[in-house]
């Protein structure tokens, strides 16, 4: 039988909009202790995308913006605020004349207590965007129907929740997150609630081509030695998943031989 040769790191890079990247976990620029503490991090996850906010980050030209001082990294600019598709849509407009970038991190919030997404209001922005040349990442809940609606619309990517923003607490819906890898014509990164590194892991395993985190890094005690780990805990779940893990049985199966023991 002839045995296929596994996948290099090229062999697998990420693709987006057939733009090829060779890590698969992405990262935000919010909430560092300061600016080089932030660099550090990026540094050490290895993460070539990198999200900012269009509304909160300095666009004027001077040596200490935050333009100049993510240089060589692919800058993916958010909707992060946005409360309807209107103001999504001339937020991510704003983006594109500043940033001269036509990709863009959909964020649509329909309730600030939970974060969760306005289902109505993002798919009207996503596919308003999508008609106008964007490049759409939607940040979306963890629901497959949602997901395939807004890859149906032309989105190069879903980005689905795995637990609330910033809260730590990994994927909450495996079973949901299974189903929207299964399901979806184009990658889907785990957005939102990872809070270490075995979560990270726990997200690729399921199927995801990529994971995207901001305060499990930046609030870290130490950042840069927590985006190190996230970087190799999304590079262990890819390999875990391309690998294929051994079904889950209710019975021991004894890993060698039993038969010919001495004494049987």
């Amino acid at each position: 039988m002839q045995m296929t040769a596994p996948k290099t790191d090229s062999d697998d890079a990420l693709e987006i909009a057939g733009v090829r990247f060779g890590s698969r976990l992405m990262l935000g620029t919010a909430g560092y202790p300061n600016r080089q503490v932030m660099l550090d991090a990026l540094d050490a996850g290895g993460a070539e995308i990198v999200t900012v906010s269009i509304r909160r980050i300095s666009l004027e030209g001077y040596a200490e913006s935050m333009t100049d001082v993510l240089a060589g990294k692919h800058l993916l600019p958010n909707t992060s605020g946005c409360a309807t598709a209107k103001d999504a849509v001339l937020t991510a407009q704003l983006a594109r004349e500043a940033l001269e970038t036509n990709w863009v991190k959909l964020e649509v919030i329909g309730d600030r207590d939970t974060l969760y997404p306005d289902v109505e209001e993002l798919l009207r922005a996503a596919e308003e965007l999508v008609k106008d040349g964007f490049i759409v990442l939607p940040y979306a809940n963890d629901d497959p129907v949602t997901c395939r609606k807004l890859a149906d619309v032309g989105c190069a990517a879903v980005m689905p929740m795995g637990s609330f923003i910033g809260s730590g607490l990994g994927v909450a819906n495996p079973a949901a997150m299974a189903r929207i890898v299964a399901d979806s014509p184009v990658p889907v990164i785990c957005d939102a609630g990872i809070g270490t590194a075995s979560d990270a892991a726990v997200a690729m395993e399921l199927g995801c081509s990529g994971v995207l985190l901001n305060t499990a890094v930046a609030k870290a005690l130490d950042p840069v030695r927590m985006a190190r780990a996230m970087g190799r805990a999304v590079q262990a779940g890819r390999d875990a998943y391309l690998a294929g893990r051994i079904p889950k049985l209710t019975r021991a199966e004894p890993s060698s031989p039993q038969m010919g023991l001495i004494g049987g």
